[in-house]
Parts: C-alpha cells; structure tokens; sequence
C-alpha cells in the first residue's frame, strides 16, 4: 500500500491536459487525414505514425468517464454539472456536426452529450426510486445514447456507472472495466469482420489495449485524487478547449486540402 501510495503524483489537472494532448493531437491528424471523402477502411490509408497518433487519441474517454463519475462525487451542485455538460454538448455539436457531415452524415452527437447521459445515470442510480425503475431509467438512459448514435453511446454510462459503485472495491472496479471495454474491442470489431471481410488489425488491438490499460492506471495508480494549482482556470479550459478544437480542425482541413 505505502508503495502505491508513492506512485500517486498527478493532480487532477494534469492528468487531464495529458489526454487533452493525446485527443487534440489524434483528432488533428483524424479529421485533416480523412480529407472530405472517406478512403477504405477510413484511416488505413494513413502513414503508420499517423495511425499511431489516431488510435492513441483513445486513452481519453476512458478518463473523461472517470472524471464525471469523480465530479459527480465532489461537484458542489450536480444540476449545475449536468446544466454546464448538456450547454457544452449543445455548443459543440454544430462543429462537430460540420466537420464529420461529409464523412458520416448530419446525424451523430458528440462525447459531450455521452458525458451529460451517464452524469444522468449517476444521478438516477443515487435517487431514492425503487431498483427496478432506476434500472429501466438507466437503460433509457443508454437507448438515447444509441438513437442519438453519440460518441462512446452505451459504453460511456456503463464505464462511469461501474466506477462509481465499485469505487471502494478495486478488484470489482477493475473486472468491471476491463469487462466493457473488451466488449467495446469485440463490438468495434464486427463491422470489419462484416463488411469488409478482413480481421482487424493487430496493430489496433494492441494500441487500443494499451490506451485502455494506459488510462486505467492514470485513474487508478497515479491519480493522487488532489485538485491542479488554478482548478477554476482548468475546469473552463477543458470545457472550451473541447469545441474549439474541432473549429480549428475545420479551419485548418480547410486551408490545407
């Protein structure tokens, strides 16, 4: 325990401009490489240091699902949470919605609205309401998630779900997390197998696991659960920083291609 306890050396903060940098710098080179048509298998086609900095972009959902349910812990006022979550998700929606239109169509939700629905099911599972209708509002909860085809939809509210009722109990907590995001791995996995008749890359599988495991232990080991040095500054960053990168990578798809 005294050995774990050493490892525990990054603020909240800090941990969060880590997978800021590894989201801004993946979705950069995602969203300029696919250009306004979609190449086969989408970034295939991409240089391996490319596809490299893409995949590594995934050790930050992870993370943002484990900072709602940790906000939701320590959050003054959960309205205000939720409120702050579903106005950003709302913002950023219209960039988001220019930006992979020519790719996916008009219909999708970005993470943010993720972020607000499994905030929603912390909420609905803490509520004094009988267990089988906090059940059936949690998967409504997930059903609008997929109806509204949002970003991590599903697997986001089940990942915070698990790590807020299990926050006491590592080894449950672990077994829980290794458990969705295996399912996401196998889930993500099928419409290669189904479409395209070809196995999924080994080079993705090893990548996505390492992004997994990589932000299980930033959660988990070397978070030392204390706020950064300027919280204030860093919460509104993060919240700003989230839609003005998908502007800048309209702007910047639009000057170089």
């Amino acid at each position: 325990m005294e050995k774990q306890s050493k490892l525990k050396v990054i603020d909240r903060d800090m941990i969060k401009y880590i997978i800021v940098f590894f989201m801004a710098t993946g979705h950069l080179i995602a969203w300029i490489a696919t250009g306004h048509e979609q190449p086969d298998g989408l970034f295939e086609q991409c240089p391996l240091w490319q596809r490299l900095f893409i995949q590594l972009s995934l050790i930050t959902p992870p993370v943002m699902f484990f900072f709602v349910a940790d906000g939701f812990k320590y959050t003054r006022s959960r309205k205000k949470y939720a409120l702050r979550l579903f106005i950003f998700a709302c913002i950023t929606q219209v960039p988001f919605t220019i930006l992979w239109e020519p790719l996916t169509g008009w219909w999708g939700a970005n993470v943010m609205f993720t972020l607000f629905f499994s905030l929603l099911v912390l909420c609905v599972w803490e509520s004094k309401l009988k267990l089988w209708q906090r059940i059936a509002l949690i998967i409504l909860c997930n059903i609008v998630t997929l109806a509204l085809v949002s970003e991590w939809m599903v697997f986001g509210p089940m990942t915070v779900l698990g790590l807020h009722i299990f926050r006491e109990k590592p080894k449950a907590r672990a077994i829980w997390y290794a458990a969705v995001w295996t399912v996401y791995l196998g889930v993500s996995s099928v419409p290669s197998l189904i479409t395209d008749f070809k196995p999924i890359r080994l080079e993705v599988i090893l990548v996505h696991i390492f992004d997994f495991v990589a932000a299980y232990l930033l959660m988990t080991v070397f978070y030392s659960g204390k706020k950064g040095r300027f919280p204030t500054f860093s919460k509104w960053f993060f919240y700003i920083f989230y839609p003005a990168h998908i502007v800048l990578a309209i702007i910047l798809r639009a000057i170089l291609l």
